[in-house]
Protein backbone atom coordinates (compact mmCIF):
# COMPACT_ATOMS: atom_id res chain seq x y z
CA UNK A 1 0.00 0.00 0.00
CA UNK A 2 3.13 1.86 0.83
CA UNK A 3 4.28 1.91 -2.72
CA UNK A 4 1.22 2.42 -4.34
CA UNK A 5 0.65 5.70 -2.61
CA UNK A 6 4.33 6.53 -3.40
CA UNK A 7 4.05 5.99 -7.03
CA UNK A 8 -0.01 7.77 -6.94
CA UNK A 9 1.84 11.08 -5.34
CA UNK A 10 4.44 10.54 -7.94
CA UNK A 11 2.05 10.84 -11.01
CA UNK A 12 0.09 13.54 -9.56
CA UNK A 13 0.24 16.69 -10.88
CA UNK A 14 1.29 19.39 -8.48
CA UNK A 15 -1.33 22.07 -8.11
CA UNK A 16 -1.08 25.06 -9.81
CA UNK A 17 0.13 28.31 -7.82
CA UNK A 18 -2.67 30.92 -7.29
CA UNK A 19 -3.10 33.64 -10.10
CA UNK A 20 -1.47 36.56 -8.92
CA UNK A 21 -3.65 39.40 -7.63
CA UNK A 22 -4.64 41.57 -10.86
CA UNK A 23 -3.85 44.57 -8.79
CA UNK A 24 -6.05 47.48 -8.44
CA UNK A 25 -8.10 48.35 -11.52
CA UNK A 26 -8.41 52.27 -13.05
CA UNK A 27 -12.04 53.05 -12.60
CA UNK A 28 -12.05 56.43 -13.10
CA UNK A 29 -14.16 55.80 -16.44
CA UNK A 30 -15.24 53.20 -19.12
CA UNK A 31 -11.97 54.31 -21.14
CA UNK A 32 -9.84 54.15 -18.30
CA UNK A 33 -11.13 50.67 -17.25
CA UNK A 34 -10.33 49.54 -20.66
CA UNK A 35 -6.95 50.77 -20.71
CA UNK A 36 -6.30 49.01 -17.75
CA UNK A 37 -7.48 45.72 -18.87
CA UNK A 38 -4.97 46.33 -21.99
CA UNK A 39 -1.95 47.41 -20.29
CA UNK A 40 -2.30 43.80 -17.74
CA UNK A 41 -1.38 41.73 -20.39
CA UNK A 42 0.31 44.14 -22.51
CA UNK A 43 2.83 41.21 -23.99
CA UNK A 44 -0.15 39.04 -24.67
CA UNK A 45 -1.52 41.83 -26.92
CA UNK A 46 1.49 42.61 -28.59
CA UNK A 47 1.52 39.11 -29.97
CA UNK A 48 -1.92 39.26 -30.58
CA UNK A 49 -1.37 42.28 -32.49
CA UNK A 50 1.56 40.74 -33.98
CA UNK A 51 -0.10 37.63 -35.38
CA UNK A 52 -2.83 39.30 -36.86
CA UNK A 53 0.03 42.10 -38.64
CA UNK A 54 1.84 38.72 -39.82
CA UNK A 55 -1.98 37.44 -41.36
CA UNK A 56 -2.93 40.83 -42.96
CA UNK A 57 0.15 40.48 -44.27
CA UNK A 58 -0.50 37.39 -45.92
CA UNK A 59 -3.24 38.34 -47.25
CA UNK A 60 -2.38 40.99 -49.02
CA UNK A 61 0.66 38.97 -50.82
CA UNK A 62 -1.21 36.30 -51.84
CA UNK A 63 -3.07 38.84 -54.65
CA UNK A 64 0.98 39.56 -55.34
CA UNK A 65 1.96 36.26 -55.91
CA UNK A 66 -0.51 35.16 -58.23
CA UNK A 67 -0.35 38.53 -59.96
CA UNK A 68 3.42 37.67 -60.87
CA UNK A 69 2.65 33.98 -61.47
CA UNK A 70 0.03 35.52 -64.30
CA UNK A 71 2.25 38.00 -65.89
CA UNK A 72 5.69 36.47 -65.25
CA UNK A 73 4.59 32.53 -66.24
CA UNK A 74 1.40 32.46 -67.87
CA UNK A 75 1.55 35.31 -70.08
CA UNK A 76 5.09 34.91 -71.01
CA UNK A 77 5.10 31.19 -71.14
CA UNK A 78 7.65 30.82 -68.70
CA UNK A 79 7.03 27.31 -67.06
CA UNK A 80 9.70 27.56 -64.84
CA UNK A 81 8.76 31.02 -63.47
CA UNK A 82 4.92 30.09 -63.46
CA UNK A 83 6.21 26.84 -61.31
CA UNK A 84 8.52 28.98 -59.13
CA UNK A 85 5.30 31.78 -58.51
CA UNK A 86 2.93 28.76 -58.35
CA UNK A 87 5.09 27.16 -54.98
CA UNK A 88 5.78 30.71 -53.16
CA UNK A 89 1.45 31.46 -53.43
CA UNK A 90 1.27 27.89 -51.90
CA UNK A 91 4.03 28.50 -49.07
CA UNK A 92 2.17 31.62 -48.53
CA UNK A 93 -1.07 29.87 -47.96
CA UNK A 94 0.04 27.48 -45.55
CA UNK A 95 1.90 30.07 -44.25
CA UNK A 96 -0.88 32.29 -43.54
CA UNK A 97 -3.33 29.27 -42.09
CA UNK A 98 -0.37 28.57 -39.05
CA UNK A 99 -0.28 32.04 -38.52
CA UNK A 100 -4.20 32.19 -38.69
CA UNK A 101 -3.91 29.57 -35.73
CA UNK A 102 -1.87 31.19 -33.58
CA UNK A 103 -3.53 34.79 -34.00
CA UNK A 104 -7.17 32.83 -32.78
CA UNK A 105 -5.47 31.53 -30.16
CA UNK A 106 -3.40 34.45 -29.29
CA UNK A 107 -6.80 36.43 -29.02
CA UNK A 108 -8.88 33.93 -27.45
CA UNK A 109 -6.01 34.05 -24.72
CA UNK A 110 -6.39 37.54 -24.84
CA UNK A 111 -10.01 37.85 -24.27
CA UNK A 112 -10.14 35.11 -21.61
CA UNK A 113 -7.72 36.70 -19.66
CA UNK A 114 -10.22 40.26 -19.88
CA UNK A 115 -13.15 38.46 -18.88
CA UNK A 116 -11.19 36.92 -15.51
CA UNK A 117 -9.61 39.87 -14.74
CA UNK A 118 -12.75 41.42 -15.39
CA UNK A 119 -14.48 39.02 -12.44
CA UNK A 120 -11.89 38.91 -10.10
CA UNK A 121 -11.51 42.67 -9.75
CA UNK A 122 -15.06 42.60 -9.29
CA UNK A 123 -15.04 40.02 -6.85
CA UNK A 124 -12.67 41.77 -5.05
CA UNK A 125 -14.53 44.84 -4.88
CA UNK A 126 -17.23 43.04 -3.70
CA UNK A 127 -15.91 41.23 -0.69
CA UNK A 128 -14.24 45.17 -0.04
CA UNK A 129 -17.96 46.96 -0.01
CA UNK A 130 -18.76 44.23 2.29
CA UNK A 131 -22.32 44.52 3.69
CA UNK A 132 -22.59 47.77 1.96
CA UNK A 133 -22.90 46.54 -1.05
CA UNK A 134 -26.54 45.11 -1.00
CA UNK A 135 -27.60 48.98 -0.24
CA UNK A 136 -25.35 50.58 -3.36
CA UNK A 137 -26.13 48.13 -6.15
CA UNK A 138 -28.94 45.76 -6.64
CA UNK A 139 -28.31 41.76 -6.98
CA UNK A 140 -29.55 41.77 -10.93
CA UNK A 141 -26.74 44.67 -11.48
CA UNK A 142 -24.14 42.35 -10.28
CA UNK A 143 -25.02 39.50 -11.67
CA UNK A 144 -25.17 41.31 -15.30
CA UNK A 145 -21.93 42.32 -14.71
CA UNK A 146 -20.73 38.83 -13.71
CA UNK A 147 -22.82 37.11 -15.96
CA UNK A 148 -22.94 39.57 -19.42
CA UNK A 149 -20.76 42.30 -18.92
CA UNK A 150 -17.40 40.61 -18.44
CA UNK A 151 -18.26 38.45 -21.80
CA UNK A 152 -18.96 41.73 -23.84
CA UNK A 153 -15.74 43.67 -22.33
CA UNK A 154 -13.64 40.90 -23.22
CA UNK A 155 -14.93 41.35 -26.52
CA UNK A 156 -14.07 44.76 -27.10
CA UNK A 157 -9.83 43.52 -26.80
CA UNK A 158 -10.53 42.07 -30.44
CA UNK A 159 -9.68 45.24 -31.56
CA UNK A 160 -6.59 45.18 -30.15
CA UNK A 161 -4.92 41.71 -32.48
CA UNK A 162 -7.39 41.74 -35.52
CA UNK A 163 -8.40 45.60 -35.82
CA UNK A 164 -4.63 46.65 -35.41
CA UNK A 165 -3.49 44.72 -38.14
CA UNK A 166 -6.83 45.98 -40.38
CA UNK A 167 -5.62 49.69 -39.93
CA UNK A 168 -2.26 48.53 -41.27
CA UNK A 169 -3.50 46.20 -43.88
CA UNK A 170 -5.73 48.74 -45.43
CA UNK A 171 -2.45 51.09 -46.02
CA UNK A 172 -0.68 48.56 -47.16
CA UNK A 173 -3.79 47.66 -49.85
CA UNK A 174 -3.65 51.56 -50.63
CA UNK A 175 0.27 51.55 -51.09
CA UNK A 176 -0.09 48.48 -53.36
CA UNK A 177 -2.92 50.26 -55.44
CA UNK A 178 -0.46 53.53 -55.77
CA UNK A 179 2.26 51.58 -57.87
CA UNK A 180 -0.94 49.53 -59.56
CA UNK A 181 -3.10 53.17 -60.39
CA UNK A 182 -3.53 56.08 -58.88
CA UNK A 183 -6.91 56.12 -59.84
CA UNK A 184 -8.09 52.82 -58.03
CA UNK A 185 -5.72 53.99 -55.06
CA UNK A 186 -7.97 56.91 -54.65
CA UNK A 187 -11.37 54.98 -55.02
CA UNK A 188 -10.00 52.30 -52.07
CA UNK A 189 -8.45 55.38 -50.04
CA UNK A 190 -12.04 56.96 -50.42
CA UNK A 191 -14.10 53.84 -50.87
CA UNK A 192 -13.30 52.92 -47.19
CA UNK A 193 -13.91 55.81 -45.02
CA UNK A 194 -16.87 56.26 -46.85
CA UNK A 195 -18.22 52.17 -45.64
CA UNK A 196 -17.51 53.40 -42.10
CA UNK A 197 -19.42 56.53 -42.15
CA UNK A 198 -22.51 54.79 -44.14
CA UNK A 199 -22.36 52.12 -40.52
CA UNK A 200 -21.89 55.18 -38.28
CA UNK A 201 -25.86 55.87 -38.09
CA UNK A 202 -26.68 52.58 -37.04
CA UNK A 203 -23.77 52.12 -34.63
CA UNK A 204 -25.16 55.10 -33.02
CA UNK A 205 -29.13 53.89 -32.85
CA UNK A 206 -27.48 50.38 -31.74
CA UNK A 207 -25.47 51.51 -29.05
CA UNK A 208 -28.56 53.52 -27.48
CA UNK A 209 -30.91 50.18 -27.95
CA UNK A 210 -28.20 48.08 -26.25
CA UNK A 211 -28.18 50.38 -23.39
CA UNK A 212 -31.65 50.81 -22.67
CA UNK A 213 -31.54 46.63 -23.44
CA UNK A 214 -29.03 46.70 -20.27
CA UNK A 215 -31.15 48.99 -18.14
CA UNK A 216 -33.93 46.79 -18.63
CA UNK A 217 -32.50 43.29 -18.54
CA UNK A 218 -31.01 44.76 -14.97
CA UNK A 219 -33.96 45.67 -13.35
CA UNK A 220 -36.12 41.95 -14.37
CA UNK A 221 -33.08 40.27 -13.45
CA UNK A 222 -33.50 42.41 -9.50
CA UNK A 223 -37.11 41.58 -9.58
CA UNK A 224 -36.50 37.69 -10.42
CA UNK A 225 -34.07 37.27 -7.58
CA UNK A 226 -36.75 39.22 -5.41
CA UNK A 227 -39.68 37.03 -6.08
CA UNK A 228 -37.61 33.70 -5.85
CA UNK A 229 -36.39 35.29 -2.07
CA UNK A 230 -39.72 36.00 -0.72
CA UNK A 231 -41.47 33.22 -3.19
CA UNK A 232 -42.44 31.60 0.42
CA UNK A 233 -44.07 34.87 2.04
CA UNK A 234 -45.74 35.92 -1.37
CA UNK A 235 -47.51 32.53 -1.50
CA UNK A 236 -48.45 33.00 2.22
CA UNK A 237 -50.03 36.35 1.58
CA UNK A 238 -51.26 35.46 -1.79
CA UNK A 239 -49.10 38.05 -3.77
CA UNK A 240 -47.53 35.24 -5.79
CA UNK A 241 -49.94 36.16 -8.92
CA UNK A 242 -49.38 39.70 -8.59
CA UNK A 243 -45.54 39.99 -8.87
CA UNK A 244 -46.16 37.35 -11.78
CA UNK A 245 -48.43 39.75 -13.36
CA UNK A 246 -45.41 42.65 -12.76
CA UNK A 247 -42.98 39.75 -13.85
CA UNK A 248 -44.68 39.39 -17.21
CA UNK A 249 -45.23 42.87 -17.94
CA UNK A 250 -41.68 43.64 -17.56
CA UNK A 251 -40.45 40.53 -19.23
CA UNK A 252 -42.81 40.89 -22.29
CA UNK A 253 -41.20 44.72 -22.09
CA UNK A 254 -37.95 43.43 -22.51
CA UNK A 255 -39.05 40.91 -25.48
CA UNK A 256 -40.37 44.10 -27.51
CA UNK A 257 -36.89 46.20 -26.32
CA UNK A 258 -34.43 42.94 -27.56
CA UNK A 259 -36.48 43.19 -31.01
CA UNK A 260 -35.60 46.65 -31.15
CA UNK A 261 -32.25 45.40 -30.64
CA UNK A 262 -32.20 42.76 -33.09
CA UNK A 263 -33.39 44.90 -35.77
CA UNK A 264 -30.36 47.77 -35.55
CA UNK A 265 -28.06 44.69 -35.09
CA UNK A 266 -29.70 43.02 -38.18
CA UNK A 267 -29.65 46.09 -40.11
CA UNK A 268 -26.14 46.67 -39.19
CA UNK A 269 -24.66 43.12 -40.27
CA UNK A 270 -26.56 43.33 -43.35
CA UNK A 271 -25.17 46.94 -44.54
CA UNK A 272 -21.38 45.85 -43.09
CA UNK A 273 -21.59 42.57 -45.32
CA UNK A 274 -23.16 44.31 -48.41
CA UNK A 275 -21.06 47.28 -48.65
CA UNK A 276 -17.66 45.77 -49.15
CA UNK A 277 -19.50 42.88 -51.59
CA UNK A 278 -20.20 46.23 -53.38
CA UNK A 279 -17.29 47.91 -53.07
CA UNK A 280 -15.69 45.22 -54.32
CA UNK A 281 -17.45 44.82 -57.56
CA UNK A 282 -17.49 48.82 -58.26
CA UNK A 283 -13.61 48.38 -58.08
CA UNK A 284 -12.99 45.34 -60.23
CA UNK A 285 -14.87 47.11 -62.93
CA UNK A 286 -13.24 49.83 -62.97
CA UNK A 287 -10.09 46.97 -62.90
CA UNK A 288 -11.24 45.60 -65.85
CA UNK A 289 -11.83 48.76 -67.82
CA UNK A 290 -7.98 49.78 -67.08
CA UNK A 291 -7.14 46.34 -68.40
CA UNK A 292 -9.43 47.08 -71.31
CA UNK A 293 -7.99 49.72 -72.23
CA UNK A 294 -4.20 48.67 -71.97
CA UNK A 295 -3.48 50.97 -68.79
CA UNK A 296 -2.74 47.82 -66.32
CA UNK A 297 -1.79 44.07 -67.36
CA UNK A 298 -4.28 41.26 -66.43
CA UNK A 299 -2.15 39.86 -63.74
CA UNK A 300 -2.75 43.54 -62.60
CA UNK A 301 -6.29 43.00 -62.95
CA UNK A 302 -5.57 39.72 -61.12
CA UNK A 303 -3.61 41.45 -57.90
CA UNK A 304 -6.26 44.41 -57.65
CA UNK A 305 -8.89 42.15 -57.41
CA UNK A 306 -7.00 40.10 -54.98
CA UNK A 307 -6.06 43.08 -52.33
CA UNK A 308 -9.67 44.55 -52.33
CA UNK A 309 -11.12 41.17 -51.50
CA UNK A 310 -8.35 40.78 -49.26
CA UNK A 311 -9.58 44.27 -47.81
CA UNK A 312 -13.05 43.19 -47.06
CA UNK A 313 -11.56 41.19 -43.95
CA UNK A 314 -10.04 44.05 -42.49
CA UNK A 315 -13.50 46.88 -43.22
CA UNK A 316 -14.86 43.42 -41.82
CA UNK A 317 -13.12 43.40 -38.50
CA UNK A 318 -13.10 47.20 -38.13
CA UNK A 319 -16.66 47.24 -38.13
CA UNK A 320 -16.94 44.28 -35.94
CA UNK A 321 -14.86 46.15 -33.62
CA UNK A 322 -17.11 48.84 -33.56
CA UNK A 323 -20.17 47.23 -32.88
CA UNK A 324 -18.21 45.43 -29.82
CA UNK A 325 -17.30 49.05 -28.69
CA UNK A 326 -20.97 50.45 -28.83
CA UNK A 327 -22.20 46.85 -27.21
CA UNK A 328 -19.58 46.83 -24.65
CA UNK A 329 -19.82 50.72 -23.83
CA UNK A 330 -22.52 49.78 -21.70
CA UNK A 331 -20.81 47.03 -19.92
CA UNK A 332 -17.53 49.28 -19.25
CA UNK A 333 -19.66 52.08 -17.58
CA UNK A 334 -21.24 49.63 -15.31
CA UNK A 335 -18.26 47.57 -14.45
CA UNK A 336 -16.47 51.03 -13.92
CA UNK A 337 -19.29 52.60 -11.92
CA UNK A 338 -18.81 49.63 -9.25
CA UNK A 339 -15.54 49.31 -9.02
CA UNK A 340 -15.55 53.13 -8.41
CA UNK A 341 -17.67 52.70 -5.31
CA UNK A 342 -15.85 53.34 -1.90
CA UNK A 343 -16.75 51.51 0.69
CA UNK A 344 -17.63 52.95 4.13
CA UNK A 345 -14.60 53.84 5.91
CA UNK A 346 -14.65 51.25 8.85
CA UNK A 347 -11.21 52.62 10.90
CA UNK A 348 -7.95 50.69 10.37
CA UNK A 349 -6.49 53.01 13.39
CA UNK A 350 -4.49 51.50 16.19
CA UNK A 351 -6.34 53.39 18.94
CA UNK A 352 -7.58 50.55 21.51
CA UNK A 353 -10.66 49.76 22.84
CA UNK A 354 -12.05 50.85 26.00
CA UNK A 355 -11.08 48.47 29.18
CA UNK A 356 -14.63 47.97 30.31
CA UNK A 357 -17.66 48.73 29.71
CA UNK A 358 -18.39 52.41 28.53
CA UNK A 359 -20.82 55.33 27.07
CA UNK A 360 -21.74 54.53 23.48
CA UNK A 361 -22.14 58.13 22.05
CA UNK A 362 -23.44 59.34 18.07
CA UNK A 363 -22.86 63.05 18.06
CA UNK A 364 -24.41 63.56 15.05
CA UNK A 365 -28.10 62.59 16.92
CA UNK A 366 -26.96 63.30 20.66
CA UNK A 367 -27.72 59.86 21.19
CA UNK A 368 -25.91 58.24 24.64
CA UNK A 369 -25.98 54.76 25.28
CA UNK A 370 -25.22 54.26 28.85
CA UNK A 371 -23.27 50.76 29.33
CA UNK A 372 -24.53 47.67 30.97
CA UNK A 373 -28.36 48.35 29.87
CA UNK A 374 -30.87 47.85 27.40
CA UNK A 375 -31.69 50.66 25.55
CA UNK A 376 -34.61 51.11 22.66
CA UNK A 377 -34.37 53.60 19.60
CA UNK A 378 -37.52 55.03 18.44
CA UNK A 379 -37.84 56.89 15.65
CA UNK A 380 -40.17 59.13 13.56
CA UNK A 381 -38.48 59.10 10.40
CA UNK A 382 -38.19 55.41 9.16
CA UNK A 383 -34.32 53.94 8.85
CA UNK A 384 -32.95 57.22 10.99
CA UNK A 385 -32.76 54.60 14.48
CA UNK A 386 -31.45 52.23 12.29
CA UNK A 387 -28.56 54.47 10.85
CA UNK A 388 -27.83 55.75 14.41
CA UNK A 389 -27.20 51.79 14.73
CA UNK A 390 -24.86 51.55 12.21
CA UNK A 391 -22.71 54.12 13.13
CA UNK A 392 -22.83 53.17 16.81
CA UNK A 393 -21.48 49.79 15.12
CA UNK A 394 -18.89 51.59 12.96
CA UNK A 395 -20.52 50.02 9.99
CA UNK A 396 -20.27 53.45 8.63
CA UNK A 397 -17.80 56.24 9.06
CA UNK A 398 -19.02 58.68 11.32
CA UNK A 399 -18.25 60.49 14.62
CA UNK A 400 -19.52 58.25 17.21
CA UNK A 401 -17.71 57.67 20.02
CA UNK A 402 -17.11 54.79 22.37
CA UNK A 403 -15.86 55.53 25.87
CA UNK A 404 -15.18 59.21 24.87
CA UNK A 405 -12.75 57.80 22.04
CA UNK A 406 -13.79 58.34 18.14
CA UNK A 407 -14.68 54.71 16.88
CA UNK A 408 -12.74 55.54 13.53
CA UNK A 409 -9.55 55.69 15.45
CA UNK A 410 -9.57 51.75 16.99
CA UNK A 411 -8.40 48.68 16.07
CA UNK A 412 -11.10 47.25 14.02
CA UNK A 413 -10.61 43.66 14.88
CA UNK A 414 -10.85 43.74 19.16
CA UNK A 415 -13.92 46.43 17.97
CA UNK A 416 -15.76 43.85 16.20
CA UNK A 417 -15.41 41.35 18.61
CA UNK A 418 -16.68 43.53 21.22
CA UNK A 419 -19.37 45.32 19.53
CA UNK A 420 -22.19 43.47 16.83
CA UNK A 421 -24.82 44.85 14.98
CA UNK A 422 -27.18 42.24 13.27
CA UNK A 423 -30.15 43.46 11.54
CA UNK A 424 -32.50 41.64 9.14
CA UNK A 425 -30.54 40.97 5.84
CA UNK A 426 -27.55 39.94 7.54
CA UNK A 427 -26.88 36.61 5.78
CA UNK A 428 -27.49 33.17 7.12
CA UNK A 429 -24.73 30.71 5.41
CA UNK A 430 -25.48 27.47 4.57
CA UNK A 431 -24.88 24.47 7.01
CA UNK A 432 -26.00 22.12 9.71
CA UNK A 433 -28.30 24.52 12.04
CA UNK A 434 -25.63 23.75 14.60
CA UNK A 435 -23.31 25.57 12.49
CA UNK A 436 -25.72 28.12 11.34
CA UNK A 437 -26.31 29.58 14.78
CA UNK A 438 -22.26 28.78 16.48
CA UNK A 439 -20.80 29.98 13.21
CA UNK A 440 -16.94 29.92 15.28
CA UNK A 441 -17.61 26.11 16.28
CA UNK A 442 -16.82 26.72 20.06
CA UNK A 443 -20.58 26.01 21.49
CA UNK A 444 -21.53 23.43 23.28
CA UNK A 445 -24.94 22.04 21.58
CA UNK A 446 -26.70 23.24 25.44
CA UNK A 447 -25.54 26.54 24.47
CA UNK A 448 -26.45 26.54 21.09
CA UNK A 449 -30.56 25.36 22.25
CA UNK A 450 -30.24 27.71 25.26
CA UNK A 451 -29.47 31.11 22.37
CA UNK A 452 -32.10 29.73 19.99
CA UNK A 453 -34.63 29.71 23.26
CA UNK A 454 -34.26 33.29 23.75
CA UNK A 455 -34.93 34.03 20.46
CA UNK A 456 -37.91 32.14 20.00
CA UNK A 457 -36.36 29.25 17.63
CA UNK A 458 -37.17 26.10 19.37
CA UNK A 459 -39.39 25.04 16.68
CA UNK A 460 -37.18 25.30 14.19
CA UNK A 461 -35.52 22.50 16.06
CA UNK A 462 -38.77 20.76 16.55
CA UNK A 463 -40.02 21.18 12.66
CA UNK A 464 -37.05 19.41 10.95
CA UNK A 465 -36.31 15.55 11.19
CA UNK A 466 -32.77 15.86 12.69
CA UNK A 467 -32.85 18.64 15.05
CA UNK A 468 -30.04 20.80 15.49
CA UNK A 469 -28.28 18.45 12.89
CA UNK A 470 -30.89 20.03 9.68
CA UNK A 471 -29.82 21.79 7.09
CA UNK A 472 -30.14 25.51 6.77
CA UNK A 473 -29.92 26.63 3.07
CA UNK A 474 -28.29 29.67 1.85
CA UNK A 475 -29.86 32.81 3.02
CA UNK A 476 -32.51 30.37 4.58
CA UNK A 477 -34.45 29.69 2.09
CA UNK A 478 -35.96 26.63 3.67
CA UNK A 479 -36.67 28.54 6.66
CA UNK A 480 -39.89 31.03 6.72
CA UNK A 481 -39.25 34.54 7.36
CA UNK A 482 -39.77 34.72 10.85
CA UNK A 483 -38.12 31.56 11.40
CA UNK A 484 -35.21 33.21 9.34
CA UNK A 485 -35.33 36.45 11.62
CA UNK A 486 -35.22 34.54 14.40
CA UNK A 487 -32.39 32.42 13.44
CA UNK A 488 -30.34 35.76 13.29
CA UNK A 489 -31.01 36.86 16.72
CA UNK A 490 -30.18 33.19 18.55
CA UNK A 491 -26.36 33.63 16.29
CA UNK A 492 -26.44 37.50 17.62
CA UNK A 493 -27.00 35.93 21.59
CA UNK A 494 -24.95 33.62 21.09
CA UNK A 495 -21.69 35.42 19.99
CA UNK A 496 -22.06 37.02 23.38
CA UNK A 497 -20.57 40.70 22.26
CA UNK A 498 -20.34 43.46 25.12
CA UNK A 499 -22.49 45.85 22.75
CA UNK A 500 -25.47 44.23 21.06
CA UNK A 501 -26.90 46.62 18.31
CA UNK A 502 -30.49 44.50 17.17
CA UNK A 503 -32.49 46.20 13.51
CA UNK A 504 -35.98 45.11 14.19
CA UNK A 505 -35.56 41.91 15.77
CA UNK A 506 -39.00 40.65 16.19
CA UNK A 507 -40.76 42.16 13.29
CA UNK A 508 -41.90 38.98 11.94
CA UNK A 509 -43.06 37.11 14.76
CA UNK A 510 -46.47 37.02 16.55
CA UNK A 511 -47.33 38.78 19.60
CA UNK A 512 -46.79 35.98 22.34
CA UNK A 513 -43.51 35.23 20.86
CA UNK A 514 -42.68 38.76 20.82
CA UNK A 515 -43.40 39.06 23.91
CA UNK A 516 -41.29 35.62 25.03
CA UNK A 517 -37.99 36.89 23.63
CA UNK A 518 -38.31 40.34 24.77
CA UNK A 519 -38.42 38.97 28.52
CA UNK A 520 -35.77 35.94 27.50
CA UNK A 521 -33.39 38.61 25.80
CA UNK A 522 -33.47 41.13 28.64
CA UNK A 523 -32.92 38.71 31.37
CA UNK A 524 -29.64 36.78 28.60
CA UNK A 525 -28.69 40.02 28.13
CA UNK A 526 -28.52 41.36 31.65
CA UNK A 527 -25.54 43.60 32.84
CA UNK A 528 -24.33 43.69 28.66
CA UNK A 529 -24.84 47.07 26.62
CA UNK A 530 -28.02 45.95 24.61
CA UNK A 531 -29.54 48.50 21.85
CA UNK A 532 -32.43 47.62 20.13
CA UNK A 533 -34.02 49.31 17.46
CA UNK A 534 -38.30 49.30 16.89
CA UNK A 535 -41.39 50.13 17.71
CA UNK A 536 -42.68 47.58 19.23
CA UNK A 537 -44.37 48.78 22.73
CA UNK A 538 -43.44 44.90 23.96
CA UNK A 539 -40.16 45.83 23.24
CA UNK A 540 -39.85 49.11 24.66
CA UNK A 541 -42.10 48.33 27.70
CA UNK A 542 -38.89 45.71 28.61
CA UNK A 543 -35.98 48.31 28.16
CA UNK A 544 -34.36 50.16 30.60
CA UNK A 545 -34.19 53.42 28.60
CA UNK A 546 -35.68 54.68 24.98
CA UNK A 547 -34.36 57.57 23.47
CA UNK A 548 -37.00 59.16 20.75
CA UNK A 549 -35.37 60.32 17.51
CA UNK A 550 -36.62 63.20 15.58
CA UNK A 551 -35.58 65.20 12.64
CA UNK A 552 -32.42 63.90 12.69
CA UNK A 553 -31.65 64.62 16.95
CA UNK A 554 -32.67 62.85 20.28
CA UNK A 555 -35.40 64.33 21.23
CA UNK A 556 -36.42 62.77 24.48
CA UNK A 557 -35.71 60.26 26.60
CA UNK A 558 -36.73 57.94 29.67
CA UNK A 559 -38.64 54.58 30.23
CA UNK A 560 -41.79 53.29 27.78
CA UNK A 561 -44.29 54.82 30.42
CA UNK A 562 -42.70 58.36 30.71
CA UNK A 563 -42.67 58.89 27.34
CA UNK A 564 -46.03 57.70 27.09
CA UNK A 565 -47.38 59.86 29.75
CA UNK A 566 -45.37 63.58 28.12
CA UNK A 567 -44.82 63.10 24.55
CA UNK A 568 -47.95 62.89 22.19
CA UNK A 569 -46.05 62.26 19.08
CA UNK A 570 -43.94 59.25 21.28
CA UNK A 571 -47.91 58.03 22.54
CA UNK A 572 -48.87 58.45 18.19
CA UNK A 573 -45.52 56.63 17.15
CA UNK A 574 -46.05 53.62 19.21
CA UNK A 575 -49.36 53.09 19.75
CA UNK A 576 -50.49 53.88 17.16
CA UNK A 577 -54.16 55.40 17.83
CA UNK A 578 -54.98 52.43 20.10
CA UNK A 579 -56.86 52.43 23.33
CA UNK A 580 -53.91 50.45 25.02
CA UNK A 581 -53.09 51.09 28.74
CA UNK A 582 -50.08 53.46 29.64
CA UNK A 583 -47.95 51.33 31.41
CA UNK A 584 -46.71 52.35 34.92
Amino acid sequence: MTGTAATADAHTPAASPPLPPPGPPDARGPWHYLWWIIVSQRRRVLTGAFWSIVWMAGLIAAPYLLSRAVDDGLRAGDPGALLLWASALAAAVVLNAATSIMRHRTMTFVRMDASLRTMRAVARHAARLGSALSRRLTSGELAAVQVLDTVRIAQILTMTGPGVGAVLAYCGVAALLLTVSPLLAVVAGVGVPLLALAVGPLLRGMHARQAEYRRQEGALTTLAADIVTGLRVLCGIGGKERFLTRYRERSASLLRQGYRVGAATSWFEAVNLCLPLVFLAAVTWIAARLAAAGEITPGEVVAVYGYVAALVYPVFFLATAARDLAQGYASLERVARLLSTEPPARGGGRAPCPDGPAWLEDPATGTRIPPGSMTALVSVTPGEAAAVARRLGHHEDSDALWGGAPMRDMDLGPLRDRVLLSDDEDYLFPGPLREVVAVHGDRTDEEVTRALRTAGALDVVSATPHGLDSTVEARGRNLSGGQRQRVRLARAVLADPEVLLLVEPTSAVDAHTEALVADRLREARRGRTTVVVGTSPLLLARADRVVLLSAGRAVAAGTHGELVRERSDYRALVLRGTDEGIPG
